[in-house]
């Protein structure tokens, strides 16, 4: 009898041993993925973030589930996914203010914007559009009236931003020091309030994303003074660069999206998803929406390699602007 359980019993034991190796065998993906952003919904990323879900969702063959974790300029949801299992299963949709500018602009970070990810796939150069309120602040027409304005009363104009650190708030940090302008930074956390207090007339220009301002300006709710591209974008034909309408040669003010997974993301997991990513975002219906409706230039780098050499780059030219602007939050 104690033979025969034992012969019954070591296959057994065999069996239960291996089920834990099976389930760690499985390929990837296999259960659904979280698509993890730190802004609110509206926002450009959170925008972006949608559009992109659900094509990727169809090329993985698993439900790709969006999810906001709103605070402190990105880096709670950053944080997250710097800390995450590296299996796949949590990404990041970062930005060029999560992972370059936070950096320098917080004093004291949680985790490493360099060595605490796995960079994955650049998204695109996203541009900012200044915008004043057409009913508010219809003294307003072009650029220089802002800047003149500025000049003429120190101290007496001001500006939202979506967050601390948000590409809105380095932008009109940036244009003010180009200019020399003395005027308030007013950080809200997301564009709900920021856009509520330029149309309430609390707040005199914002430079925006184009993607939540193209509806805005459309619609003639606010006026699109310039934008902080090089040259002019597709999507706003008519509306000149900062350097065009404010008298500042070669300004220029864009940032990036792009999607990063924790520390360690195995090579297959991470070319998998570039991939997929990649195949999306050249797409023409897809390249289409994003300079027309958002008004983003397509991305032009394809490997995980490249794009972690523009984020080298943009964390040291990000410090610069930064302690330019005297920029910091504890």
């Amino acid at each position: 009898m104690m033979r025969l359980t034992r012969r019954l019993l070591v296959p057994l034991l065999a069996l239960l041993g291996a089920a834990p190796a099976a389930a760690q065998d499985a390929p990837w993906p296999s259960r659904p993925i979280e698509f993890l952003a730190g802004f609110p919904n509206g926002s450009g990323v959170d925008i972006y973030q949608r559009r992109l879900a659900a094509p990727l969702s169809r090329a993985l063959g698993v439900p790709v589930v969006v999810n906001n974790r709103v605070g402190a300029g990105g880096n709670i949801a950053s944080d997250a996914v710097a800390k995450a299992r590296p299996d796949g299963y949590l990404i990041l949709f970062g930005t060029a203010g999560t992972h370059a500018i936070n950096q320098t602009l917080y004093r004291r970070l949680p985790f490493n914007v360099l060595t605490d990810f796995t960079p994955i796939a650049h998204l695109g150069d996203v541009p900012n559009v200044m915008i004043t309120s057409i009913e508010r602040r219809p003294q307003y027409r072009t650029c220089m009236d802002v800047v003149n304005d500025a000049r003429a009363r120190p101290g007496a104009l001001n500006y939202p931003s979506t967050g601390n650190g948000a590409s809105t708030h380095l932008a009109g940090a940036l244009f003010a020091t180009r200019a020399g302008l003395d005027v308030v930074h007013v950080p809200f956390p997301g564009q709900g309030g920021a856009v509520t207090s330029l149309l309430g007339g609390q707040t005199d220009f914002f430079f925006n994303q184009t993607g939540p301002a193209l509806g805005m300006i459309q619609q003639g709710q606010v006026r699109g003074l310039a934008v902080t591209t090089r040259q002019r974008i597709a999507a706003l034909p008519d509306v000149p660069t900062v350097a065009e309408a404010c008298g500042l040669p070669d300004f220029e003010s864009t940032t990036w999206y792009g999607v990063f997974g924790p520390p360690g993301l195995p090579e297959a997991i991470t070319r998998r998803l570039n991939e997929e990513i990649v195949k999306i975002v050249e797409e023409p219906e897809f390249r289409r929406w994003l300079t027309d409706s958002q008004g983003i230039d397509p991305p032009a780098i394809r490997t995980p390699a490249d794009f972690r050499a523009v984020q080298e780059r943009d964390v040291a030219r990000w410090a610069q602007v930064v302690r330019d602007a005297r920029a910091t939050v504890d």
